[in-house]
């Protein structure tokens, strides 16, 4: 497996009721491709304050490489609270620096020496952002994986944008919510195996993968689907959970993994990471023996 994997967007702090960690699903696929060996790399932007400070500390800790460009905006954060089940509900703050990415040399150079890169929705709110995102996707080599993980948030998305998204992705992660918010603005009916399959269909993707909490994951291809059901584990929180299981199952395909393989691991990945307080918690000697 050759090249950078790249988790291209936002960065900030949740603001969790325990405390603050970092997170941002770009940043925490990242993190998550280092912990499981391979050149993982955050590209986003921190303005020059505290906050700012504290995530550079924090990613020198982790040994997570990043491109964090510095722009007058604040230092992003998102406060988080929890249900009982430790799910959580995000309010996201405006105009801030992740909202400002601007298309640097560096990062140009990062995509045309990158083999994949993961990207959503969120972080093309602002125009800036979108352009740069945009920009690096057209740097990368033609032969690189273009992962969209739509990751849906609030208002922050419409019908365009979708489309135009997944017209330059390879794969899609959706999960059961965002599955019928897309299947709508499609005006897709069917089971949801049907509207995976019309959306692999009219955008030409290699397959979807459609994750749907406690019951389990599907990934769908226009010729089969293999499903999974997690472990019974007892949940610290669900936050990052799904960008490791996107990062665990990259790595694997990357490898050449059949997708069985690269699904079974993305499983037991994020089951770990839901038994974990924050998005990027470390991986212990436990779960590493598996790898």
């Amino acid at each position: 497996m050759k090249g950078k994997i790249i988790g291209l967007g936002e960065i900030l702090w949740d603001m969790l009721p325990q405390g603050k960690q970092l997170g941002g699903a770009p940043a925490n696929f990242a993190y998550h491709v280092c912990r499981l060996g391979g050149d993982g790399w955050a590209v986003s932007s921190i303005c020059d304050d505290e906050l700012g400070g504290e995530i550079k500390d924090v990613l020198n800790k982790k040994g997570l490489n990043a491109i964090l460009e510095e722009v007058e905006q604040p230092t992003g954060t998102v406060q988080v609270s929890l249900d009982a089940a430790g799910v959580p509900t995000y309010t996201i703050m405006e105009d801030v620096a992740w909202d400002n990415i601007p298309f640097t040399d560096r990062i140009m150079s990062l995509a045309r020496e990158s083999s994949a890169v993961c990207f959503g929705t969120l972080a093309q709110r602002s125009a800036i952002s979108r352009e740069t995102i945009w920009k690096f996707i057209k740097s990368m080599p033609e032969d690189s994986l273009k992962v969209y993980d739509i990751n849906l948030r609030q208002h922050y998305f419409d019908k365009e944008l979708i489309c135009a998204n997944l017209e330059i992705s390879d794969i899609l992660k959706i999960n059961d919510d965002e599955l019928e918010i897309v299947s709508t603005m499609l005006g897709i009916e069917g089971s949801q195996v049907e509207r995976c399959r019309a959306v692999i269909a009219q955008f030409g993707l290699r397959f979807i993968i459609l994750t749907k909490g406690s019951k389990g994951s599907d990934v769908i291809t226009m010729e089969k689907v293999h499903s999974i059901v997690p472990e019974k584990i007892t949940i610290a929180d669900t936050v990052g959970a799904g960008d490791s299981f996107t990062a665990a199952f990259i790595i694997s395909y990357l490898k050449g993994e059949p997708i069985e393989k690269c699904h079974t691991l993305a499983g037991k990945i994020s089951s770990y990471v839901c038994t974990k307080a924050g998005a990027m918690p470390e991986y212990d000697n436990h779960i590493l023996s598996q790898l």
